[in-house]
């Protein structure tokens, strides 16, 4: 369901992927793996997608052993586990493929050798170091696959064009001047226009319909935040369309200038990042969440606060969540009770739910309301990208 003010982008003509490579190279070292990837090269997308897939189903380390033994012993275990994308990259075959013909000797010894032969080549490729633990190299070249496909996905679409809009904000540059409406701000109000027309109009006084104030005709730099609840929920395909559309967002607001900073939240903060124009940090810093446990929404909205620059500005916080909070005694009052002192503190918020049920939809709704933002309520996340990019549009 999506919010009926909120209307499609208005596009320019797409960007290439490569144009942002520039931004990048500062922040990976491996030019000849960010070559690779943005030639798409098969063999190193693969290892990419394996890395991708292990991170954000929590795995500690690659062990070719146990990982085959997983899958003979309880296939459908291994499978709520390792996700069937996982499964697939490591065995060489599609999942319903390996689920039936498990039982066949042959192939039994054909998936442990797949298996074991992919593994070892992330290790050869320094992907993984001796353990099977994921290396900076790997946590890079995870990265950078994650942008790719994100790009591939969103840039056809038109999803990165400009958006033209005619918004006003309390911190853009004086613009036009117009009769004054409720709600609008006193230190707006221009007395010169506002006693020009009351003498115009042969009052003795100032009277309220002779009020004019001074619009703002564009932005200044817009602060923004986005906050991913990595709770056991959000494990698999959630917390990869999650991160994907973290990206878009990232490239969108950089690319205009606008700072984005990162919260990744469970049970604790698990990542944190101010708003910066480093692309690159942000990139790895998103590549590698993954899900933990409970949903401590106090915590992350109290950390926005702090990461948010004390400037005037257009700062902006937008959460990802697939539920409610659930940490601590009175987690919704307490949740509350951190929008209403982050709104004090200039800050509007988002919420896009995922998948909610009516209690949640109703807290959500609760949020938005002292937040001053949006509430998107999403049930398809293949448009998740689309519906951060559209509230940061709203809030340029």
């Amino acid at each position: 369901m999506f919010p009926e003010e909120h209307q499609p982008l208005l596009t320019k003509e797409p960007e290439k992927i490569e144009e942002l490579t520039g931004k990048l190279r500062s922040d990976f070292k491996e030019d000849k793996l960010m070559r690779s990837v943005l030639a798409n090269d098969k063999d190193t997308i693969d290892d990419g997608k394996i890395l991708n897939e292990a991170l954000n189903r929590g795995l500690q380390s690659f062990t070719p052993d146990l990982l085959f033994q997983q899958m003979v012993q309880n296939y459908t275990h291994a499978e709520r586990i390792l996700g069937e994308r996982l499964i697939s990259l490591l065995a060489g075959y599609d999942s319903n493929y390996v689920k039936k013909n498990l039982n066949i000797p042959e192939f039994r010894r054909e998936l442990k050798g797949n298996i074991a032969a992919n593994i070892n080549k992330l290790r050869e490729e320094g992907l993984i170091d001796k353990e099977g633990i994921i290396t900076e190299k790997g946590v890079e070249l995870a990265s950078l696959v994650l942008y790719v496909q994100e790009m591939e996905k969103i840039i056809p679409h038109g999803y990165l064009g400009e958006k033209i809009h005619k918004k006003k904000t309390h911190y853009g540059e004086k613009g036009d001047v117009r009769i004054y409406r409720k709600g609008d701000r006193y230190k707006d109000l221009s007395i010169k226009k506002s006693v020009h027309l009351a003498v115009r109009r042969g009052h003795a006084d100032l009277q309220a319909l002779d009020l004019k104030v001074q619009e703002r005709k564009s932005k200044g730099t817009v602060y923004l935040i986005y906050a991913l609840d990595a709770s056991g929920s959000m494990k698999g395909n959630k917390i990869d369309v999650c991160k994907k559309a973290g990206v878009s967002l990232a490239y969108k607001a950089i690319s205009e200038k606008d700072p984005v900073g990162l919260i990744v939240f469970g049970s604790e903060i698990s990542e944190e990042v101010a708003p910066t124009l480093n692309f690159g940090e942000l990139l790895k810093k998103i590549a590698v969440i993954k899900a933990t446990k409970e949903t401590n929404f106090p915590l992350m909205v109290e950390k926005a606060i702090t990461l948010f620059p004390k400037v005037k500005a257009t700062k902006h916080l937008v959460i990802l969540t697939d539920a409610q909070p659930t940490v601590g005694e009175n987690p919704r009052e307490h949740t509350l009770k951190a929008v209403s002192e982050a709104r004090a503190y200039g800050i509007t918020i988002s919420l896009i739910g995922i998948n909610l049920d009516k209690e949640a939809v109703q807290f959500a709704q609760d949020i938005i309301s002292i937040g001053e933002g949006r509430l998107y309520l999403v049930k398809d996340l293949d448009k998740l990208d689309q519906i951060v990019l559209e509230d940061y549009c709203a809030v340029m």
